[in-house]
């Protein structure tokens, strides 16, 4: 079943001003458990579609139905509710809260999310185990290295198991050993956990590693590839 699905998503900037269309009547759809690659040259819409498919920002037409709920419909603060119980983000910036520790910004979404402390704490201390962090608990950003940085952020995203997880360019500032280690563990926990994971990216090992490539030029789907599992 769809986990996600678009249905004509156009998003035009600048429409009383110089019309620019930076998604054209993209139709598609996301099953549960994939590991997809968005690519396609700088300005093809990737970070569009990425940013409308998390409810960062709204279409000037079309739809997006997550588990068959179309978040277009939705109020601000309705919309904010959703990202927070069903979508996890992974930014290339890390996005990391500096004062808190390892163990804290992982547990902060499930926080807000209100969970028992029990069952964050034990959560938290598990997937931090899982990216092979079970060693930095108390460590502050500050602390870790950018590969390390990155794996607590996707521990962020994935904590609270949330229906997909969105990446933009999430090896875009690591060496070639860090994102090789980051793209293991986000392969393992994608097999796993069943999490769907979406990326947007230009970086090739990210792209062999898809078992699906979707390719964008100037807003439109060029192509979309399902490789073997």
């Amino acid at each position: 079943m769809a986990v996600i699905e678009t249905i004509g998503l156009t998003k035009i900037y600048n429409e009383t001003i110089v019309p620019v269309k930076a998604l054209h009547e993209v139709d598609l759809s996301f099953d549960q458990g994939e590991f997809t690659s968005i690519v396609g040259p700088s300005g093809s819409g990737k970070t569009t579609l990425l940013n409308m498919l998390g409810g960062l920002d709204k279409p000037s037409s079309g739809q997006i139905l997550i588990n068959r709920k179309d978040i277009t419909t939705l109020k601000e603060r309705q919309l904010t509710n959703f990202r927070l119980q069903h979508i996890g983000f992974v930014f290339q910036s890390y996005n990391l809260i500096p004062v808190l520790t390892a163990i804290e910004n992982v547990s902060f979404i499930m926080l807000l999310q209100k969970h028992s402390r029990k069952k964050i704490d034990q959560r938290a201390r598990e997937i931090l185990e899982q990216v092979g962090l079970g060693d930095r608990l108390n460590a502050r950003p500050s602390q870790l290295s950018g590969g390390q940085q990155q794996r607590v952020a996707v521990a962020r995203a994935l904590a609270s198991r949330p229906d997909f997880v969105l990446a933009d360019e999430p090896t875009a500032n690591l060496d070639t050993q860090s994102a090789f280690n980051l793209l293991d563990i986000m392969e393992k926990l994608n097999r796993e956990e069943n999490i769907t994971l979406i990326f947007s990216t230009h970086d090739q090992r990210v792209i062999e590693r898809a078992r699906r490539v979707i390719t964008l030029v100037d807003g439109a789907v060029a192509g979309d590839e399902k490789r073997q599992q």
